[in-house]
């Protein structure tokens, strides 16, 4: 039944660079006693479309958003970090030379973890402080661990014998960007892909960034859904989100046994007008269910490029609804959350909804009339109200920029 008293839907705000820095920089001269070096950020994301696809050589198109992790940070001359976190009770201190595989537990392993990878790369790497604080909303499938990832990452690459191009050029956020995915992969132990940090790293403000994964290959497209008349309403429903669970290893480990098994060295090699003929070799249903999900999300990437080439953003929302369908029964990562933001969303006129990032929990976007927000907002917490979930939070999608120096 209808609230007695309708609630105002819970939006999500993100902050200025200036106010963000000046939180981490209190909080690292709080617990630290001196100020920082300086603050950098990094940008959570959102995915248009493309899930799933970046660790299987696939296409993938994200946006930045607006909402950022700050770094106060403050280089040493040993090999000591010491961490702190305003999300994060406990904080972390150790050695430099004591981080591996296994070694490190907690939100600390995505930090350290690309000092380590930079170290393995051949970087200059010496012992840091850094306090941060962030608005990127925490579990919610926007990418709270590489906007972390990222925001450490960029004043490391600012040390004076950095070796190769300055921290602004694409070449230095491409080795940034392969860091941050290691740091995760293997200290972290999240065996996710990289699109992530590619667009906290490689976004452009006003733009989606189509991330060819097969090469690592970036492309910005125009994206100003304003001069539409459009808005892309982010719903995070706070269902549960992990990717270290096991559950994205998983998959991930399916598709690369459905490529070995076809002979091809990524999914992205199998053609959309192949799939017929290509499914049947593959010994099991979980695994043709799958790799259908890939080669056809690929395939939705490009469309939806091709609409946004030509001006015709409004017609992307039924590309929207048959990614979510494909991520709900073939790549099977929604959840009944997910799934009911969707359909709320849909129902109360948005053009077109889906779960947007690895899935299991997290969140959903709807591509809206500007101006709508409040009451496809609305709409979504009356039925998550009505099917008894915990009230869902929102925001509105703006593209932003990369990854930098904050103050």
């Amino acid at each position: 039944m209808p609230y007695t008293d309708q609630p105002t839907p819970e939006l999500v705000d993100s902050w200025s660079a200036a106010d963000g820095a000046a939180r981490a920089s209190s909080t690292f001269t709080e617990v630290f006693g001196e100020r920082p070096d300086g603050v950098w950020f990094a940008p959570g994301r959102v995915n248009l479309i493309g899930e799933h696809t970046d660790y299987n050589g696939g296409l993938a198109l994200p946006i930045a958003l607006p909402h950022r992790t700050f770094a106060a940070f403050r280089r040493r001359d040993d090999d000591v970090v010491r961490l702190v976190s305003g999300r994060e009770s406990t904080p972390w201190e150790g050695r430099l030379a004591d981080v591996a595989p296994g070694a490190v537990e907690g939100w600390a392993a995505y930090v350290v973890g690309v000092a380590w990878a930079l170290q393995q790369a051949g970087q200059p790497v010496t012992g840091f402080d850094a306090a941060v604080e962030s608005c990127v909303p925490y579990g919610a499938g926007l990418s709270s661990s590489a906007a972390l990832e990222g925001s450490i990452a960029v004043p490391l690459a600012e040390h004076p014998d950095w070796v190769g191009s300055g921290v602004d050029t694409d070449e230095a956020r491409a080795l940034l960007v392969e860091a941050c995915i290691r740091a995760e992969n293997e200290i972290a132990g999240a065996n996710t892909g990289g699109m992530d940090q590619s667009a906290s790293l490689r976004c452009r403000e006003g733009h989606a960034l189509l991330l060819d994964c097969r090469n690592g290959s970036v492309e910005h497209l125009p994206f100003d859904l304003p001069a539409a008349g459009l808005e892309l309403l982010v719903i995070d429903t706070r269902a549960p989100h992990a990717h270290a669970d096991g559950q994205y290893a998983q998959r991930r480990a399916t598709c690369e046994a459905a490529a070995a098994s076809l002979g091809v060295e990524t999914l992205r090699e199998i053609d959309l007008a192949d799939l017929d003929v290509t499914l049947p070799r593959l010994e099991d249903d979980v695994a043709r269910a799958r790799v259908r999900h890939v080669v056809t999300e690929i395939d939705r990437v490009r469309g939806f490029v091709a609409l946004l080439s030509a001006g015709k953003v409004r017609e992307v929302g039924p590309l929207m609804d048959a990614s979510h369908t494909s991520l709900r029964d073939d790549y099977e990562v929604s959840c009944a959350e997910l799934d009911l933001a969707v359909e709320a969303a849909r129902a109360a006129g948005a053009l077109g909804a889906r779960m947007t990032g690895g899935g299991f929990g997290g969140s959903a976007i709807a591509l809206i009339e500007a101006g709508q927000g409040h009451a496809v907002s609305t709409a979504v917490v009356q039925a998550f109200h009505d099917a008894g979930h915990a009230e869902p939070a929102f925001l509105i999608a703006t593209p932003g920029g990369p990854a930098g120096r904050a103050g």
